[in-house]
């Protein structure tokens, strides 16, 4: 069953049109987080939005981020929760770095948004 707060950084992502968000379940195959959450924005203020508003929203459930890194500006920002770690890029540094490549042995989840039922893709 996926968590209500990682329900709740996916739906921000996509309150602010964050395009093809990815959330990878790395429990177990890195001590520095359980969940990995990627997407990308058009734009280096898309990006800023995207990552702002789930900052809120976060903020507003009582669980604000351990840190905030990168530079909108720069096309890559990293939201750390702890549990929970979010990169916000454009498309051309996420082709570049591959993170889910990178993380191919961690299990992908689909949240499907407004309804209960989730599934895990592997």
């Amino acid at each position: 069953m996926i968590s209500p707060n990682l329900r709740l950084a996916y739906e921000a992502v996509l309150a602010k049109k964050g395009i093809d968000p990815v959330v990878l379940e790395t429990a177990g195959l890195t001590p520095v987080t359980d969940y990995f959450l990627i997407c990308c924005g058009q734009t280096t203020t898309q990006i800023k939005a995207i990552a702002d508003n789930l900052q809120e929203e976060m903020d507003n459930a009582g669980a604000g981020p351990c840190r905030r890194e990168g530079l909108e500006a720069a096309g890559w920002t990293l939201l750390d929760y702890g549990w929970l770690v979010v990169h916000i890029m454009l498309q051309s540094l996420r082709e570049f770095y591959q993170l889910e490549r990178l993380w191919h042995d961690a299990a992908r989840l689909e949240i499907n948004v407004g309804q209960e039922k989730s599934r895990v893709k592997v």
